[in-house]
């Protein structure tokens, strides 16, 4: 039967989808509330297990586990079913989340984010699969603004359930609570969702290894820069990072089949500066979650729960912002590009300025103009990714922007851990710490405002080939 061009909600919201949607809504509300959860809990996990040399290892750990996942994601499709492949990611997310919940030391519960980030990433992924095998086409756009939606829940939930358990010195039962909902959505998916249709193997492309795996030894790389003392070895961890992402990219050139589209991060192009934009602009946003919620903590006396819900204010002030542009003009979208990157470079320095002495309240606005900046332009980088590709690069570019924004967030996170530790976070004390709370933000401006100007290149290149 023909799908009508248009759906409605009333077609989403139906008693045949609900229970499905329900499924698929609350595995992606579990992976992306768990990154808030993390970031709420992480002082207190540093405080009782230690580790604050690696406080940005879990993060990144997770991260690059969850590039990992998306691409192998769809060789998992192919060989159990998206159906079952659901059930795996939300039972391997579950495991890692007990290995959290039981760690000793810091090595631990890095090793149990790695697991966590497989199995979110798999469940995210394989969430965009059943919409298209579940669904008809006329209501994919309301499902997925309902799976986006659901990212915007977890501005609201993420700190609850972290700050609530912090709150009580129980951090580790958030994790153990996190692993029992995984199992409940992995028991009810085998009970709602139907068995997809598996793809022929052959019809599928191969797990891009090789280029993965350099961009999971530029993330470890750059991370172990930070916790090393002897400065030649942390040059040389450094000089590995980006010898590691420039073979990813020329492997990925004369790839048959492409993780990044061919002209990835070229300045001649509207998609290899798109994608230079959203890495920076992912840079410059990652230190938030890491390092604002022990600077809140320790020098403003915050409650684990005060604290998740200030950083969240970035996540909210990107969500408002994204709404309140949508509409503009074009004219006004070009300018949205250099502008937004301009108010999260104020916001960072506003950040790194207020961070140890306050006032409070300019703190928090200044953790909301971060926010708003990228929410400002995110929409239009990636529309010009997408629109700029070539014919054969079209898929590529779309699934390259969560890509390179995984990444960036990865590196930025890595290198928000050096400058924390090169500051003085490391040992513990308050005057340290207060280094940090300056350095750590402040630092992040130079991405902002390389932000700034590939932006401005983007919109010229926009008004060019208009």
């Amino acid at each position: 039967m023909e799908q009508s061009s248009e759906g409605t909600w009333s077609d989403v919201l139906t008693p045949e989808w609900l229970p499905a949607l329900a499924v698929l809504l609350g595995g992606v509300l579990l992976h992306s509330m768990n990154v808030l959860i993390v970031a709420t809990v992480l002082p207190s996990i540093v405080e009782e297990v230690g580790g604050a040399t690696m406080m940005s290892w879990p993060t990144t750990a997770f991260l690059a586990s969850s590039i990992l996942a998306a691409t192998c994601t769809g060789l998992l499709t192919v060989a159990v079913g998206a159906r079952n492949a659901y059930c795996a990611g939300a039972l391997i997310f579950g495991i890692g989340a007990l290995v959290c919940a039981h760690a000793a030391s810091m090595g631990y519960f890095i090793a149990g984010r790695f697991v966590q980030g497989f199995g979110g990433g798999s469940l995210a992924a394989v969430a965009y699969i059943l919409v298209r095998s579940m669904f008809p086409e006329a209501i994919w756009p309301r499902v997925l603004a309902l799976i986006s939606g659901a990212w915007s829940v977890s501005i609201l939930l993420g700190p609850l359930a972290g700050g609530v358990f912090a709150r009580h010195g129980e951090w580790r039962s958030v994790f153990i609570g996190v692993a029992a909902l995984a199992v409940l959505f992995a028991a009810a998916a085998i009970r709602t969702l139907p068995r997809a249709r598996r793809e022929r193997a052959s019809e599928l492309p191969p797990v891009p290894g090789a280029r993965v795996a350099l961009i999971c030894f530029a993330i470890i790389a750059l991370s172990s820069a930070a916790v090393v003392d002897v400065a030649i070895v942390k040059a040389g961890l450094i000089a590995l990072t980006l010898a590691a992402l420039v073979g990813m990219l020329r492997l990925n050139r004369r790839a048959a089949v492409r993780l990044l589209p061919g002209d990835a991060f070229s300045l001649r192009s509207l998609t290899g500066v798109g994608l230079w934009c959203a890495l920076l602009l992912a840079i410059a946003y990652s230190p938030l979650q890491i390092f604002v919620p022990l600077f809140l903590q320790r020098l403003h006396r915050f409650e684990p729960l005060g604290a998740g819900y200030a950083v969240a204010g970035a996540s909210l002030g990107w969500t408002v912002a994204a709404l309140a542009v949508a509409g503009l003009s074009k004219t006004w979208a070009r300018r949205m590009l250099v502008i937004g990157p301009a108010v999260m470079t104020i916001g960072l320095l506003g950040v790194g300025l207020l961070g140890s002495s306050g006032p409070i309240p300019g703190l928090l606005v200044a953790i909301l103009l971060v926010g708003l900046g990228i929410g400002m332009c995110w929409a239009f980088v990636a529309q010009r990714v997408m629109g700029g590709a070539a014919r054969e690069d079209a898929t590529i570019a779309a699934s390259a922007m969560p890509t390179v924004q995984q990444i960036g967030l990865a590196l930025g996170g890595a290198a928000a851990g050096l400058v924390a530790n090169m500051a003085g976070v490391s040992g513990g004390d308050v005057a340290g710490i207060a280094q940090a709370a300056f350095w750590v933000p402040a630092s992040f401006t130079c991405a902002a405002i390389l932000a700034g100007f590939t932006g401005l290149r983007l919109a010229l290149l926009t008004k060019r080939v208009a």
